[in-house]
C-alpha cells in the first residue's frame, strides 16, 4: 500500500488516502515520485459544482498531480527506452502518439485524446500526488538529469505554459517593445522571467496587491503597477506612441479580459492564458487592426526539454513552498485562498 492525495467527493477537500501500489502494464512505467505540484487547474476543477464536474467526467476518487518528477522504478513489458534508476519529469498532456501533431510533440493538440479517453495525469487519470504512480508510455517522460527534483516539478506546467504562450509571441516582441503580464502567480512569475532572457521587451507586471508586486520586480518586470482602473493609462505612459506588443493574461475573468483589450492596440497579442471563460468582441471593426486573441494550452514535447534547459543554466526557476503529502490538503487550501507565493510543491 501507499499514500496519495486524492480528490474523492465533488465539492470536498482531497484527502490523503491508502491505497495499492499501481503496476506497470505492458508498455508502461511506473516511476518513485520525487516531488509534484499543484496548480490553480486543480483548484479549479475542485471548485466545481457536482454538475459542472459532470461535463468534464473525471472519474473518483482521482489521485491529483498533473506535475511530477520522479525515479523510474519499475518497468512494464516491452519497455526499453528507459532504465530502472533514471530521473525523468511527466509530459503531461499526452495525445494519442501517432497523429500528425504528435508526431512533431505537439501532444498538447492531440485532436483524437478525447475520443481516445487520453487525459492528462491528475486530470483524469491518476496523477503525481502519491508515492508511485504509473505513466501510459515512455516516450513522455522527460531526462531529469541533475536538476532537483523539487524545483524542476513546476517546470512541466508553470514553466512550459508561459514559455509555449510566450514563444508564440516572439516575433512580435523586438526591440523597443513593450509588453504586459496580468497575475503574478505560479504561472505569472515565470513569464516574467521567460520575457527577460528570451526577449528585449520592456516588461510590465499588474497584480492586485503590494506583495505580488514586489514579487513582479523580483522576477524581473520592469515596471509592476496595480491592476485597478489607473493601470492602463499607467501602461500608456510607459509604451508612449507605441502599441503594446503583447498582453498576457495569467487570470483570464471577465473584468480583466477588459480591461486587456482596452489596452490593446494595432498588432497587439492578446493572449489568455488563464482557466476561464470570458467574452470579447472580435472581428475587423470591433478590434484593432491586426490584433490577435490567442488561448494556447500548456506546450509541447519539445518545448520541456527547452524549459529544462533554460533552468540548467539558471535562466529560469519556479518559486516554490514545499508540503509533506500528509500536508497536501493544506497546500490546496493556501492555493485556493490566494496565500502561497509561486508554486506549492508535495514532496511525498
Amino acid at each position: 500500500m501507499m499514500k496519495a492525495l486524492q480528490y474523492v467527493e465533488v465539492g470536498k477537500a482531497p484527502e490523503v488516502r491508502e491505497v495499492p501500489i499501481p503496476e506497470p502494464g505492458p508498455g508502461e512505467v511506473r516511476l518513485r515520485v520525487t516531488a509534484a505540484g499543484a496548480c490553480h487547474s486543480d483548484s479549479f476543477v475542485m471548485s466545481l459544482t457536482e454538475e459542472q464536474y459532470g461535463q468534464f467526467g473525471y472519474p473518483l476518487p482521482m489521485t491529483l498531480g498533473h506535475e511530477g518528477v520522479g525515479v523510474v522504478d519499475a518497468l512494464g513489458a516491452g519497455v526499453t527506452t528507459v532504465a530502472e534508476g533514471d530521473a525523468v519529469a511527466v509530459y503531461g498532456p499526452q495525445g494519442c502518439g501517432r497523429c500528425y501533431s504528435c508526431t512533431q510533440g505537439r501532444e498538447n493538440y492531440c485532436p483524437h485524446a478525447a475520443s481516445l479517453g487520453i487525459t492528462p495525469p491528475g486530470l483524469g487519470c491518476d496523477g503525481a500526488m502519491a508515492e508511485y504512480m504509473v505513466v501510459r508510455d515512455p516516450r513522455v517522460l522527460i531526462p531529469l538529469g541533475e536538476l532537483d527534483p523539487v524545483a524542476a516539478v513546476g517546470l512541466t506546467d508553470a514553466g512550459l505554459t508561459p514559455y509555449h504562450a510566450v514563444k508564440g509571441s516572439l516575433g512580435r516582441l523586438g526591440p523597443g517593445s513593450v509588453v504586459v503580464v496580468i497575475g503574478v502567480g505560479g504561472l505569472g512569475h515565470v513569464a516574467l522571467q521567460l520575457l527577460r532572457a528570451l526577449t528585449p521587451a520592456t516588461v510590465i507586471a499588474l497584480d492586485i496587491s503590494d506583495e505580488k508586486l514586489a514579487f513582479a520586480k523580483e522576477s524581473g518586470a520592469h515596471y509592476a503597477f496595480r491592476s485597478d482602473a489607473q493601470a492602463p493609462e499607467q501602461v500608456a505612459q510607459i509604451a508612449g506612441s507605441r502599441p503594446l506588443a503583447a498582453i498576457f493574461d495569467f487570470v483570464s475573468n471577465q473584468p480583466v479580459a477588459d480591461m486587456a483589450w482596452s489596452m490593446a492596440g494595432f498588432e497587439t497579442d492578446v493572449v489568455m492564458v488563464g482557466a476561464g471563460a470570458v467574452k470579447s468582441s472580435l472581428g475587423l471593426l470591433a478590434q484593432p487592426w491586426g490584433s490577435r486573441a490567442r488561448a494556447p494550452y500548456w506546450g509541447t514535447r519539445p518545448e520541456l526539454m527547452e524549459v529544462l534547459d533554460l533552468a540548467r543554466t539558471g535562466q529560469v526557476h519556479v518559486d516554490t513552498t514545499v508540503f509533506s503529502l500528509d500536508d497536501g490538503p493544506e497546500a490546496y487550501r493556501q492555493l485556493h485562498d490566494g496565500e502561497l507565493r509561486g508554486r506549492a510543491v508535495v514532496v511525498p
